[in-house]
């Protein structure tokens, strides 16, 4: 069972979440917050494995609660819901260690998978924030590409964090390269460590140059 805790500051859009993911046979919904503040005082309280996070929210925004969150309780997903898919958003977001970003036109199954993803490790991102992603890494980056920024990559590092970058998961990699999934995850973990990052969507942001 996955136990989910939804931050959104408004009852009515807070209320229909937790109907929703109560439909689940595998989503167990363990609180509800109308703040961040509130978010991260119920996680340290009940515990999720996600959170369900919206972004604008008074007293502690979402990006500070993703932020608190994810330095104190490591081991709980951040799953963003929001309105907004504006580059700083977004950035903000995935700086903050979210997992995914999805935005509330998301249909009730489309959520519930995300939800099991972000539990799982995974990282998933709403179509138009993945094509943001992949618009803000098609155009030539300042500092030069993948290669010059990152000299301490191998080729085929290079390889996994360019599809990363582009949304494919571990299996879309395996077969555009010619590889085991098990091969994709040993570099998936060597590029975590070599860039510092927390997760797949840390990664993404770091590659971005959305890290700053």
């Amino acid at each position: 069972m996955i136990r989910v805790l939804v931050a959104d500051d408004q009852a009515i859009v807070r209320d229909g979440l937790v109907t929703l993911l109560d439909l689940a046979d595998d989503i167990d919904v363990v609180g509800a917050a109308s703040d961040g503040e509130e978010a991260v005082r119920l996680v340290a309280d009940a515990h999720p494995d996600v959170v369900l996070m919206d972004l604008r929210m008074p007293n502690v925004d979402g990006v500070e609660a993703t932020r608190r969150i994810r330095e104190r309780f490591p081991g709980t997903a951040v799953l963003v819901l929001t309105t907004y898919a504006d580059d700083e958003s977004i950035g903000g977001a995935l700086r903050a260690g979210a997992r995914g970003y999805l935005t509330k036109d998301t249909g009730r199954a489309e959520l519930a998978a995300a939800v099991r993803a972000v539990a799982a490790g995974q990282s998933t991102f709403a179509r138009e924030v993945g094509e943001r992603l992949i618009g803000g890494f098609s155009a030539p980056p300042p500092a030069g590409g993948l290669r010059e920024r990152f000299p301490a990559l191998t080729p085929r590092e290079i390889d996994v964090l360019d599809a990363m970058t582009q949304g494919h998961n571990n299996a879309a990699i395996a077969a555009e390269l010619f590889l085991s999934v098990a091969t994709v995850k040993s570099y998936v973990n060597t590029l975590f460590a070599k860039l510092g990052a927390r997760d797949r969507a840390h990664a993404i942001a770091i590659a971005l140059g959305r890290d700053s």
